[in-house]
């Protein structure tokens, strides 16, 4: 029995193009003779489509794009679709066979957690189900799961052991499991162990791409009754995988180190950001500092270097170093490079405030103001010519607040908004074993500085908050148990005060790309007036 597993990257509600593609790839399933064709969770309109299904016309076009892969079923496919009846809207896998929609499978557990709402938009099906489904002449038992109904280890009905006692000869999961540091591994070994369990074959079929904050890395696979990983489909990339359980021959491809992992995800959220949105060039501030740099060379894969414009803004603080920096960077890259001094629109701004500031002494908001500044100009350049701005914060920085709302804080989409400062050395340096030292090595050795005042550098020992602002945001651990593993109290009260404060400014940044088990925004939703003290 030969199973298409079909790993492709739907755009969210571009139905014309999505109907395209599935056809696409019945077809050349079709001509490498597979028995069942298998597409992800929702992949007919993309995932998660949120409110849109409550749009007119939504769920009309998801059956008319079903009933046009039902018509050309003349081998059996099973695909995420939506499937309304009544007043009650379902997260479904429809089997489609012999030209006809067959049966319907609903998703069963509905995950409620994270960045994951599901229980806001769809119902919950009754029962686990198995499916006699026509291959090769004889009827073959399958039991359909959809994404969260596999990790059922947490909710009282075990959806896989259910389809072993109804008498399931292999389990198919559709999915849209978006990507996070260890996911791919962590999927592998869960399935692993419950095919071993069950003594059940697994077919695990993923969808890939970017929408928005989340990113899909596919990372499709089969595992044998044994446990054993026997078939994968790349990760970010689509795939077409052919799996024969019969067979002995393995297909796996290599395994990605952690920070090649990360790259290639963020690359692939920011090439479909651009994609999915109608947009194909981007501009952002080099500063000659780690950060920029990073968003650069990933934005010059994702989009390529004809595509990125590299923008220096110097002010009188800035030193020369940054400017040979940022130049080198771009020539590293090939990308456009253009420096535009703002020492007189700071003078100006300074002289306009100067009655209305009174003769305070100057503090951060003059520091401020070069950073608007610098953002309002990389937004007109935007707005001029139809581009994008990046935003160049890291996860580190946006936690403490270190970082200028309106400023550096501006732009479409925030690219390494989930990567904390350590993480942006480790995957810059994973860039120059990878691409001739493309980042300039004084962007990786200076102290990090923004350069807002004279001889200013950041006010943060990186090697040691970049990990506790982790402990605090992603592990979530009390404060109490911080002191207690040797963190610094006053330190630990310090940062956490830090990351309380500062909500407001993240509740206003662009969408960032999630690649931690724990990111800011929708994920994580907390209120910005709180005084709750951990």
């Amino acid at each position: 029995m030969n199973l298409s597993i079909c790993q492709i990257n739907p755009s969210l509600g571009d139905f014309k193009s999505n109907k395209e593609k599935i056809l696409k790839y019945i077809l050349k399933s079709k001509d490498l003779n597979s028995d069942i064709i298998i597409f992800p969770e929702l992949a007919i309109c993309g995932y998660p489509p949120l409110d849109l299904i409550w749009e007119d016309g939504f769920i009309m076009e998801n059956d008319l794009v079903l009933n046009a892969v039902a018509n050309v079923s003349t081998v059996p496919i099973i695909i995420g679709c939506i499937r309304a009846e009544k007043n009650s809207i379902y997260n479904s896998a429809a089997i489609c066979f012999d030209g006809k929609l067959q049966k319907y499978c609903d998703k069963i557990l509905l995950p409620n957690y994270d960045v994951f709402d599901e229980k806001r938009f769809f119902h919950s099906g009754q029962t686990p189900k198995v499916f006699k489904i026509p291959v090769n002449d004889r009827s073959r038992k399958i039991g359909i799961q959809i994404c969260e109904d596999m990790w059922d280890d947490d909710y009282n009905c075990k959806v896989s052991n259910l389809q072993k006692e109804m008498g399931a000869e292999l389990i198919i999961n559709i999915s849209a499991s978006p990507y996070h540091e260890n996911k791919i591994k962590d999927r592998i070994e869960h399935v692993s162990l419950k095919a071993k369990q069950l003594r059940l074959p697994f077919i695990y079929c993923n969808m890939i791409g970017g929408q928005e904050e989340l990113i899909f890395d596919g990372s499709s696979f089969a595992i044998s009754k044994e446990g054993l990983l026997l078939s994968q489909a790349r990760s970010f990339r689509e795939d077409l995988k052919i799996v024969n359980l019969a067979s002995n021959k393995k297909n796996i491809p290599s395994v990605m180190c952690r920070e090649e992992q990360i790259f290639n995800a963020l690359c692939l959220g920011v090439k479909d950001y651009f994609l999915k949105t109608g947009h194909e060039k981007t501009v952002l501030g080099l500063s000659g500092g780690i950060d920029s740099a990073l968003v650069a060379s990933i934005a010059v894969s994702a989009l390529g270097k004809n595509n990125v414009c590299g923008i220096s803004l110097p002010s009188k603080f800035s030193s020369a170093h940054s400017l040979n920096d940022a130049k080198q960077l771009a020539t590293n890259l090939g990308i456009e490079y253009q420096v535009i001094k703002i020492h007189s629109i700071i003078e100006s701004f300074e002289t306009t405030l100067k009655p209305s500031f009174k003769n305070e002494n100057s503090n951060i908001a003059e520091e401020n103001i070069q950073s608007r500044v610098r953002g309002n100009l990389l937004m007109a350049l935007a707005n001029k010519f139809g581009w994008l701005v990046l935003s160049t914060g890291n996860k580190t920085e946006l936690a403490l607040g270190y970082c200028t709302l309106y400023g550096d804080m501006i732009g479409a989409l925030s690219v390494i908004a989930d990567l904390s400062k350590n993480d942006v050395y480790a995957i810059s340096k994973w860039i120059n074993t990878h691409n001739q030292n493309c980042i300039p090595i004084n962007s990786l050795l200076k102290p990090p500085s923004a350069e807002l005042s004279p001889n200013q550098v950041d006010p943060f020992d990186y090697s040691i908050i970049s990990p506790l602002v982790d402990e605090i945001i992603e592990k979530q651990k009390p404060l109490s148990v911080l002191i207690n593993e040797g963190f610094e109290e006053s330190l630990v009260h310090d940062i956490y005060k830090k990351i309380k404060i500062n909500e407001y400014k993240r509740r206003q940044a662009p969408p960032g790309l999630r690649v931690s088990s724990k990111a800011f925004g929708i994920g994580r939703r907390l209120p910005i007036v709180n005084n709750f003290n951990g």
